[in-house]
Parts: C-alpha cells; structure tokens; sequence
C-alpha cells in the first residue's frame, strides 16, 4: 500500500494519477471534502474512465498534526510520497507554515519510522537551496543553504522540514527529497499554484519582471518521484528543473499559448520596492492579506539558475521542454474556462 499526503494539490492529483494509472494500491489524505471534485477532474484531463480511476483510490480524512488519524492512515502501508504543504509567502502566515510544513513533515517522519516503511519520497521546493553570490552559476544539490540571507517564511520552513527528513535517514529511515521549480500544471487556477499564473496572463497583465528561476512540468515532477522511489536510491536530494527562464520569457510564452496580450511595461526594481512598502501599510491600516514581500519582490528581479544533471545522470531523465508543457496546461485552461471551470 502506497500512502500520499496532499493528494488534492497540484502534485498531489497528478502523482495519484500516475500511481493509479500503473495499477498501484493507493491510500491518500484529504482535508476537505470538496477538494476531491478537483483531483477527480483533473484525471478527466488525461482519461475518459476518470471517475473509475479515482474511485480505486482509498480516501481517508485527516489533518497533517492530527496523529490519530494519521495513525489510521499509515495502516499496511509500505511507502509514503509526502506532498502535503501549506504555500504562502505571507510573513504573517510564519507560525502556520511552521506547523504545517515542519511539525506535519515530522509527524509524518515519525510514523514513517515506527511503522518501518520501507521508502519516503518528499516533495520540497528549490526554494530550500541556498543561492550563489555569482547569478550566473549554476546552483546545485550541494550549494549550500544561508540562514542568515533574507530567505521568505516558505523557504524557511521547507528548508526545515527537510532537516526533519534528514533526521529521520539518521534514525534508519531510507528517503529521498525533490526540490521541484516552479511548478506547471493544469486544475489549479486559483490560490498559490502555478495556474494562478496563467489566469492572471489571460486576464492581462500590465508589468514584467526579469527575474530568472527554473520552470518544471509537473507530470515531470511526479514521473521522477515514482523513478526514484522504484530505485534503490536513497537519502538523497535532486532538483528538479527543466529550464532556466525569465519571468518575461514565461509571461511571454504563456499570453501567446493564451493568445492574450502580454504584459508591455517592465517593473523596476525601485517600484517593486516601493509595491512591497505599501502592501505592507495596507496589510497593517486594513488588515488585508499581503501579496507582496520584500522577500518576493527580491527574488522578482534575482537571477537564480538550477543544474538539473543529477537527476538526469540518475536516472537517465529526459524532461519536457517548458513550450510542451505551456501548451498543454494552456490548452487545458481555455477550456475550463469556456466550462466556466477556473
């Protein structure tokens, strides 16, 4: 039996609908209800027998601290894919990350060990790899992480679920961890994914920014994690990237797949500077959430490049070209939207 936390995010729904796909005994966690009409339609994307195939999964409710039912969860399971995470680059949400991302990560290390599963896989973020003073060198699974750079509440705490992992491998549990770029994938039109991105292009997007990160299909993501979990790698990380690209590259990629105007204006650095202040006063006059940190805004206009070889040399990995895989979730969301789905 194969155990998947998260099923229902983005990864989540597309690692399910790989393991299922292959015949494997899947058991996932779901928070809420409604959440499972999403992971549903997305398999709808890839399968006209969706509904069979997610009916084969077995759905257990439960909360990432809730022990008990986790507990219940971890009952003859062998592996374990833990994509549970909260996402926000909000730094008042800090205390809530923590929770989820570190506290829910060791509780599920631990079960992992007193239920002597034989492998973890562990989605993390290249947001928990540290940076080079040099932009232009690639960094790798050994650039070594800085916490005294002005990292954001995320990376922060997804750097600290790592260490939980790591913990773990000293306590005998085998695992690897994937720190995936930016994720693209199609269901997810809202909220902090990747589709967000393209429903916001669509809509018209008036300031680029030149930033550079690594952009990574999430079929990609989820075809790796299954490949290293079938090897007889172990305790080990790999970044998972495809390409390199500005923010302008992708904004512009994305409004021609869309056929949607792209964005003409660039935002300098001094204006983000100035967006980020006053989001901030709104946040503390108002009370209202914040979209943009110092943190973001920096990392808008950083150029931060990923070596992938290491999964590649690993695994003999090919992954799909950033066009391919903008086509496709492209695609799939001007058809929700004609469905009035997004």
């Amino acid at each position: 039996m194969i155990l998947v936390t998260g099923g229902t995010g983005l990864v989540g729904s597309h690692l399910l609908y790989r393991l299922i796909s292959r015949g494997e005994n899947i058991r996932a966690i779901y928070r809420r209800e409604k959440t499972l009409k999403r992971v549903e339609h997305v398999f709808s994307y890839f399968s006209d027998d969706a509904k069979a195939l997610f009916n084969k999964i077995e759905w257990i409710e439960a909360e990432i601290n809730d022990i008990p039912k986790l507990q219940e969860a971890f009952t003859d399971v062998t592996h374990v894919y833990h994509c549970a995470a909260f996402v926000s680059l909000e730094p008042d949400k800090y205390h809530q990350l923590r929770k989820i991302n570190i506290k829910g990560t060791a509780n599920i290390v631990n079960l992992c060990i007193s239920h002597s599963i034989k492998k973890l896989c562990y989605v993390s973020s290249i947001a928990a790899i540290g940076h080079h003073e040099n932009p232009e060198k690639l960094i790798d699974e050994q650039t070594a992480w800085n916490p005294e750079d002005d990292n954001s509440v995320y990376a922060i705490t997804k750097y600290g679920a790592e260490l939980e992992v790591w913990r773990g491998t000293q306590e005998g549990l085998e695992a690897v961890v994937v720190n995936p770029g930016i994720v693209l994938g199609a269901g997810y039109w809202k909220g902090g994914s990747s589709g967000n991105l393209f429903r916001k292009i669509n809509n018209g997007m008036r300031y680029y920014v030149n930033g550079v990160v690594g952009y990574v299909d999430v079929f990609d993501v989820a075809d790796a994690m299954i490949q290293l979990m079938v090897s007889d790698i172990k305790n080990e990380k790999f970044i998972l990237v495809s390409e390199n690209l500005s923010f302008k590259s992708f904004q512009y990629k994305v409004a021609k797949a869309l056929n949607a105007e792209p964005p003409k204006r660039e935002a300098k650095p001094w204006l983000l500077g100035i967006a980020w202040r006053l989001d901030w006063l709104k946040h503390k006059l108002f009370g209202s959430r914040r979209s943009l940190s110092k943190q973001t805004t920096k990392s808008a206009v950083s150029v931060t490049k990923y070596d992938n070889s290491k999964v590649r040399n690993a695994l003999n990995f090919e992954f799909k070209s950033i066009d391919e895989s903008v086509k496709a979730v492209s695609e799939l969301y001007l058809k929700d939207q004609k469905q009035e789905l997004y």
